[in-house]
């Protein structure tokens, strides 16, 4: 007699095909009724009257142009091992994770089985003698296979929102590094500047104690009043008081680069470097890394730049808005998966095996097993479920939108604001040079008058607090400047580039 192969149904998989495309048309799927449309990056542009003498975009390496290798051993330590980066760089394993699991549902998918029990039969059971009172041994060795058809492409899209995220945390990594590259910049300028200025500061205590004593040898010759002499020492004691706080923010801003570098108590451990000038010790000194022999660097400037057009530009600039403009992406697939979620599903299952109750039978050709099938998974009374989950999706992707847009105004907000500020900073800074220039002036001729007997002491000493004084304010600005230029290149994307991408229409 001639074996009959199991084989598969050539009508079942066409009626379950066709019942399948039947009741997709049938899918209702609740219109939306109104959705918000993204910005339009492309029309964003800066005043006519924000312009500085150069224009460009800053480079990869920016902190490089002011050739200072204290700040470059700074950000090298603090993007290799910071601990801001780790949080990011384990947000984009999450997301490579969930994108793993999502592409696992694609294809074919194949798994293999093999077990073995052994069970005693009751006697006055189902099955009579032989079978019942006896013990019986079972062996199985299968391979089972399923295939996913995913017709309406949800698999695809909940693929394609994973895609999304992780290119979203990959944006958000650079998104860090850019602000940890700008947040040690302006520490560490505010901590040379501080060190300037306390330098700066001693010789103004110096020249106003040598004042002090100037008055006092005046009174005692009956040519000043005491009131002189206090108002000089209250003067006296407001430079110290300023020297004071030029040491706590030593202080601050050497512990806020320990914390970004992400540096042990050991990186604050010895004496410090002195300032300029042989200003006494106000913090607490360097350990390791690249903190250890952190010393004090004369203030600088780099030619700073403005583009003259932003636009799509600035999108692929800043990683903030690469960012959002991925998760935006990866909402609209989810809308899709919702959508595909209506239809129902037709797999294809199979398994091809063997089993018998005899082990050494297990290899014989009369021990195979064979089954293959469609199965067809219809959501008939789950549309309350499928429309809480449609609009969460649509939900979700407003509001993405909405982060969207902000990113774009706030983007365009900071790099019209920190070029406002330099113009301003460079304008100060031409007249401040233009006063320093005065005082300096003064002094010199307070001294040659000295020199011939025109003129006393005093005259002398106050024309050089004068001069110091003045030099005080262009190291404020020079600093000042030097933030300035941070922030602006830190608005502009810290040296970020990624291709524009091609604008896609809100779902």
């Amino acid at each position: 007699m001639k074996r009959m192969e199991p084989q598969v149904n050539k009508t079942t998989l066409l009626f379950a095909a066709a019942l399948g495309l039947a009741l997709a048309g049938c899918a209702h799927i609740t219109p939306e009724q109104q959705t918000p449309a993204r910005r339009d990056i492309a029309s964003a542009q800066l005043p006519a009257d924000i312009k500085l003498a150069r224009e460009g975009w800053p480079g990869a390496q920016w902190w490089t142009a002011y050739h200072d290798p204290q700040l470059d051993a700074l950000i090298k330590q603090a993007l290799a091992s910071a601990p801001t980066l780790e949080v990011a760089a384990a947000h984009i394993g999450s997301a490579r994770s969930a994108l793993s699991r999502s592409a696992a549902d694609l294809g074919l998918d194949v798994s293999g089985y093999a077990g073995a029990n052994r069970q005693r039969y009751s006697g006055t059971g189902l099955f009579p003698a032989p079978i019942g009172g006896a013990w019986f041994t079972a062996e199985t060795l299968r391979l089972d296979a399923r295939y996913n058809f995913d017709w309406w492409g949800k698999n695809r899209a909940q693929v394609a929102a994973a895609v999304g995220e992780l290119n979203a945390g990959r944006a958000e990594y650079a998104e860090a590094e850019r602000a940890l590259s700008a947040a040690i910049a302006q520490s560490y300028f505010r901590l040379q500047g501080a060190w300037a200025r306390l330098a700066n500061n001693e010789q103004l205590a110096a020249t106003q104690a040598a004042l002090v004593q100037d008055k006092a040898k005046r009174i005692a010759g009956g040519l000043a009043n005491s009131d002189e002499q206090r108002a000089a020492e209250a003067e006296l004691s407001q430079i110290r008081k300023q020297h004071a706080q030029l040491a706590a923010d030593i202080g601050r801003e050497r512990e806020a680069l320990r914390a970004l570098i992400g540096a042990d108590n050991a990186a604050l451990t010895g004496p410090a470097p002195p300032p300029q000038g042989g200003a006494t010790q106000a913090s607490a000194g360097a350990g390791n890394g690249a903190l250890a022999g952190l010393a004090p660097r004369p203030l600088g400037s780099t030619a700073h730049a403005l583009p003259a057009r932003l636009g799509m530009e600035l999108l692929a600039r800043r990683p903030d808005l690469q960012a959002a403009r991925w998760k935006l992406e990866a909402s609209l697939s989810r809308i899709d998966a919702a959508k595909a979620a209506f239809y129902p599903d037709v797999n294809l299952t199979g398994s091809i095996g063997l089993d018998t109750v005899k082990l050494e039978n297990l290899l014989q050709a009369a021990s195979r097993t064979l089954y293959i099938g469609p199965t067809l998974t219809l959501p008939l009374f789950d549309s309350r479920r499928l429309d809480a989950q449609l609009d969460g999706a649509r939900t979700g992707r407003n509001e993405r939108i909405a982060e969207y847009n902000q990113a774009v105004v706030d983007a365009v907000r900071e790099v019209a604001q920190d070029g406002v500020q330099l113009q301003g900073i460079e304008r100060q800074i031409t007249e401040q040079a233009a006063a320093t220039g005065t005082a300096r002036a003064q002094l010199a001729s307070a001294q040659a008058r000295l020199t011939h007997g025109l003129a006393d002491r005093a005259a002398a000493l106050n024309a050089q607090l004068a001069l110091l004084k003045q030099q005080d304010a262009d190291l404020y600005l020079q600093q000042v400047q030097l933030l300035a230029e941070v922030a602006l290149t830190n608005a502009l994307g810290g040296g970020y580039r990624e291709e524009a991408p091609t604008a896609t229409a809100s779902k």
